[in-house]
């Protein structure tokens, strides 16, 4: 399918009654909105680069207007530089649309770049929850404890 489709199928299926030229303009202006051009809807997706095959999956993800997006791992296959590029998207569509997040992640600087409240799991089961800024600099779970000071810190290179 070509990134218009995969884009647009939502759009066909919960909304039937929108034309055809009405769906391709909503695309067209989601697909913009996430940072990639109209004409990526004659495209496929393996023409495109991880971090737009990403973008295109946020556009669909978005394209019904939902309140709530649960982002499983939505970094974790990127280089550093672009998926920080990705985590900004989110979190300017999150306050553009009013989106509410369930972000899944194993990269604590993702969930404390994007967090307001953070839940911890071992095992299948929650040890923590509550507001970022308590877990992240007074966790309380001995397993939240081992987390974060598994975190490597980039070290400090001494001017010379």
């Amino acid at each position: 399918m070509q990134v218009g489709e995969i884009v647009a199928e939502p759009l066909a299926i919960h909304e039937p009654r929108l034309s055809s030229n009405q769906r391709e303009t909503q695309t067209a202006a989601m697909l913009q909105r996430v940072g990639l051009e109209a004409e990526a809807m004659r495209r496929y997706p393996h023409e495109f680069s991880g971090g737009q095959r990403q973008r295109i999956g946020i556009a669909r993800a978005l394209i019904l207007r939902p309140r709530l997006v649960v982002a499983d791992e939505p970094v974790s296959a990127l280089d550093v530089s672009v998926g920080a590029q990705v985590l900004l998207l989110l979190q300017d569509l999150q306050r553009e649309l009013g989106l509410t997040y369930i972000l899944i992640s194993h990269s604590l600087p993702v969930v404390a770049q994007m967090a307001t409240h953070i839940s911890v799991m071992r095992a299948g089961q929650f040890v923590e929850f509550g507001p970022a800024n308590l877990i992240l600099e007074r966790p309380q779970a001995d397993y939240t404890k081992e987390l974060l000071a598994a975190v490597p810190e980039v070290p400090r290179i001494s001017q010379v």
